[in-house]
């Protein structure tokens, strides 16, 4: 496999599991850094072993030994640097939720539909071998006609000064916690053959705008129910994405991040079977895939497309649940 030459915007926590430690497992170059805080961007490098610090975002776009652009900035920056990294001719793997709403995100689709590098989302969990298994025991008709879906996705609240509760940056559940479950149950719609709706969606707020939890029912064209709910003030964590057929359950314990538990527990005639799957990270399963679709390989599992469709279901969510879209 060649190797990727990757430039990363933002020195933020989610870089270690996204980009830093799969590129030291799979022999990638961590060529470029920039962050808001020099000193933070500098003290990154040093520790992670990356070869250069430049002063802005624009720097590591622009370096010439920069393939491929990781976007770690805070929600709100995700769309302008997107395009510009697109515009400069760069692959790019963007944190979700890639745009702010639906329609920034039909700008980043329309650029990355004529431009050179290909652009994608970074909804990890869909390549773990855990989630994979799911979609088969969906799609292979094992569970029968499916029924419902559920899914949970709660943590402990982030201190009141983290950006994922800032209004102004694009914050609130459903942008850090309600993505994933949505673009989970959109992966259903998908393996099924029909897109979902929203029946309802009921919002807890930390503050005006500020959604902390969510509750949302969905309905998919073949009479499926889907019950989700986020919430990012819990007690404990909780991520549990579990699909209902008439021939059985199947439920994966940590659908978001399948590494801390890579079981799936698969239910028929009252007798349950746990298999484990995996012996890496989720986002060293997705770093890999990139690399064979950008070098000519199988095609990513989303495209800009179902990139756009999440961000147009997030706003439906938020409209519903009463509240403006983010941006």
């Amino acid at each position: 496999m060649t190797q990727l030459k990757i430039g990363i915007l933002g020195a933020a926590r989610i870089a270690d599991d996204a980009i830093v430690d799969p590129s030291r497992v799979l022999g990638h170059r961590l060529v470029a850094v920039t962050a808001r805080d020099r000193s933070r961007a500098e003290a990154f490098a040093a520790q992670r072993g990356v070869e250069k610090v430049h002063a802005t975002y624009a720097d590591v776009i622009d370096d010439p030994e920069v393939e491929v652009v990781y976007n770690a900035l805070v929600n709100s920056l995700h769309a302008k640097w997107n395009l510009y990294a697109l515009n400069a001719d760069k692959d790019v793997l963007s944190e979700k939720p890639f745009a702010s709403n639906a329609t920034e995100a039909l700008l980043v689709r329309d650029v990355a539909r004529t431009a050179p590098g290909q652009i994608v989302e970074g909804f990890h969990y869909l390549h773990h071998p855990v989630n994979q298994q799911l979609r088969e025991l969906v799609t292979s008709g094992e569970l029968g006609d499916i029924q419902r879906v559920d899914i949970e996705l709660s943590i402990p609240s982030p201190p009141d000064s983290d950006p994922r509760w800032s209004l102004e940056l694009t914050g609130g559940a459903t942008m850090d916690l309600g993505c994933y479950v949505l673009n989970a149950a959109r992966q259903v719609g998908r393996w099924l053959g029909g897109t979902p709706s929203v029946i309802s969606a009921e919002a807890t707020l930390k503050e005006p705008e500020v959604d902390s939890a969510m509750r949302v029912e969905l309905a998919f064209p073949s009479g499926v129910q889907g019950k989700l709910h986020w919430d990012m003030n819990a007690a404990d964590r909780q991520m549990v994405w579990t699909v209902v057929g008439t021939a059985g359950t199947a439920v994966v314990p940590a659908f978001a991040v399948p590494h801390m538990d890579n079981r799936i527990l698969i239910t028929r005639d009252a007798s349950t079977e746990e298999h484990l799957l995996g012996d890496q990270t989720s986002y060293t399963y997705q770093l890999a895939a990139l690399a064979e679709t950008l070098q000519g390989g199988a095609g990513f599992l989303i495209d800009v497309d179902d990139s756009v469709a999440n961000a147009q279901l997030i706003d439906e969510v938020y409209r519903r649940a009463g509240l403006s879209a983010r941006g």
